[in-house]
């Protein structure tokens, strides 16, 4: 994201909230948390928002629950209290936070559904994850479920449920299959999206509420500037 278009966030982006969660709208290129260069990111900003709306006198406490890639849009859930975030923590580890994401292909699957098994490495040097179709040294096992959602004359909408977590999962894997990410060069993606980022977007999370014990079900609308997504979406009604 060019620094002459700097990332704004507003309580339009807000999704969720109650005294024990918030979650919000991620815009692509913005980073969930600061990086070591000092480079603010959404977690900061929150805060900020926070502090100002609640006038609250001290330290506001934020934790990341989930989070998502610089390049990928979408709902992010933070804690709002240290017993939330734990919690939380515990519920994504047991995975019983069930993650739906939509993404964008050139490609179409050989199958229209199906569920994706590798075993995936990551290389710290380039930040890239490799995917392998047997077990292989310490490669951590990655599962997801697709589905094909629709199509335009050159794009395809995949559906896809995160079982694991792993480090540029469904980039990879789709990837591994023949079917890039739009936009994603580093997973060859013929060209990138303008502004930088990719047709990824976290569409929602579905859990049981950490404390209040209530099924909770956010959706990210996906970005409104965005004519393609904009027509997948519609297309889904």
């Amino acid at each position: 994201m060019s620094a002459d278009r700097p990332i704004k966030f507003s309580e339009n982006d807000i999704l969720y909230e109650d005294n024990h969660l918030i979650a919000v709208n991620k815009r692509a290129g913005e980073l969930v948390q600061s990086d070591p260069d000092g480079e603010p990111g959404l977690e900061d900003r929150i805060k900020s928002f926070i502090k100002i709306r609640d006038s609250k006198p001290g330290e506001v406490f934020l934790g990341v629950a989930h989070r998502i890639d610089r390049p990928v849009s979408g709902v992010v859930l933070f804690a709002k209290t240290s017993k939330a975030l734990v919690r939380l923590n515990e519920m994504l580890r047991d995975r019983k936070v069930r993650k739906i994401y939509w993404a964008v292909t050139e490609e179409t699957p050989a199958e229209t559904e199906g569920t994706l098994r590798h075993y995936m490495t990551r290389d710290g040097k380039t930040n890239k994850a490799h995917a392998f179709s047997s077990p292989r040294g310490d490669a951590k096992e990655a599962v997801l479920h697709y589905r094909l959602l629709g199509g335009s004359k050159n794009y395809r909408l995949l559906e896809i449920e995160l079982i694991t977590g792993r480090h540029h999962q469904i980039r990879c894997q789709l990837a591994k299959i023949g079917c890039p990410i739009k936009g994603d060069l580093k997973y060859g993606a013929a060209r990138s999206n303008p502004g930088g980022g990719i047709s990824l977007h976290s569409r929602s999370l579905s859990f049981i509420h950490p404390v209040r014990k209530e099924p909770v079900e956010i959706t990210a609308p996906v970005p409104q500037d965005d004519a393609l997504w904009k027509y997948f979406e519609d297309s889904q009604h």
